[in-house]
């Protein structure tokens, strides 16, 4: 098993030499530093398993640490544990809110420390496995699904292709433009798949949480403009009812985006024309709330409790192209930003979809 390994970063040489005599004793692979910046390069340097950082330090403090690390994606993810006087209250607050794992209060024991780390490797450990598992089920996935959806998708721009140019002078001026729509229209739906999919990898990847908190000030800019897109280009513009209020909440950009996108396509996609799409959002209790709406097709109950990548439902029926990647996409994105997804649906009906995150009015 390997070894783990500690920084840490403490301008007080006597309790810095002791925390370290303590690890060390333990079967810690130790790293010290005695001022912030020393602390930032070797975290760098090395890639701790976990850092543990006092507050109030010369050059660099705790919170400017913090700050350089979750920015930096090699470090962003290093479980972070402040070592603070009780004094320091404010700061360990906003240190917190940066995204530090924990604190533990001086004077502090042998034990209480101990403890503490190894709550919070432990919980890694966990995670780690957990995304490991995840990966895998991700392999086996892409050995019997994605080579029959590349396929399916190349077969037919090939098959297009090859027929203008063996036969190019034995199509109208009318049928040319028809062949390039579907060639085009096969390859937009193998990037989206490509993209879908080597988003989906990331977001796997992720799921040991993030660090740093992401605000966005302008969801209903978002949502109006992304879903009148969706509804244009299924020529449904006038389905489109929008209902938005403006807030905020706490997500990046490019992951709110692509859910906005992923469930209004879905609710285009699987409802017909005439029949509304109702979209709505607001604020409530410190959350922001995002519901979709539509009459469409609906999901069976059995198929709700089953949700997972590369499923489409009932596929063969409805000869749908692509994985069927966007709603597990977008369950991935809100949990990953803290947030909660309910589907209710019932086949024939219309499906209606609730998606809650931290928010604020």
């Amino acid at each position: 098993m390997r070894m783990k390994k500690i920084l840490i970063i403490e301008d007080q040489e006597m309790l810095r030499e002791e925390v370290k005599d303590w690890f060390e004793f333990e079967g810690y692979i130790t790293y010290t530093a005695s001022n912030g910046k020393e602390g930032v390069d070797l975290a760098v340097k090395h890639f701790p398993d976990l850092i543990l950082c006092d507050i109030m330090m010369p050059e660099m403090d705790g919170n400017a640490v913090l700050e350089v690390l979750r920015h930096d994606i090699k470090t962003s993810m290093i479980p972070f544990i402040f070592m603070t006087a009780l004094s320091e209250r404010v700061q360990v607050r906003a240190g917190m809110d940066q995204g530090a794992d924990d604190y533990i209060t001086k004077p502090f024991t042998h034990d209480e420390l101990m403890n503490a780390v190894h709550a919070r490797l432990e919980k890694i450990d966990l995670l780690t496995e957990r995304s490991q598992a995840a990966l895998q089920e991700l392999r086996i996935n892409l050995i019997t699904s994605l080579p029959h959806e590349l396929n399916t998708l190349l077969n037919g721009m090939l098959g297009f292709g090859q027929l203008l140019k063996n036969y190019p002078d034995s199509f109208t001026p009318e049928e040319l433009p028809e062949i390039g729509n579907r060639i085009y229209t096969s390859a937009l739906r193998l990037h989206r798949l490509i993209q879908n999919y080597l988003l989906y990898a990331q977001l796997e990847l992720k799921k040991t949480g993030l660090s740093r908190r992401f605000e966005l000030q302008e969801p209903m800019e978002i949502i109006t403009r992304v879903s009148t897109k969706m509804a244009d280009d299924y020529l449904r513009s006038g389905d489109l009812i929008l209902d938005c209020r403006q807030c905020s909440v706490f997500i990046a950009e490019l992951e709110f985006t692509k859910v906005v996108e992923e469930i209004a396509g879905n609710a285009f996609k699987f409802s017909s024309p005439g029949t509304p799409v109702k979209i709505c959002c607001y604020c409530s209790e410190d959350m922001f709330h995002m519901i979709f709406e539509d009459k469409g097709c609906g999901i069976k109950e059995e198929d709700l409790k089953k949700i997972g990548a590369f499923m489409q439902f009932d596929r063969m029926l409805k000869e749908q192209q692509g994985f069927g990647l966007g709603l597990i996409i977008s369950k991935r994105i809100t949990e990953l930003f803290n947030g909660s997804m309910k589907i209710d649906s019932q086949v024939g009906r219309g499906t209606t979809i609730r998606i809650s995150w931290p928010g604020k009015n």
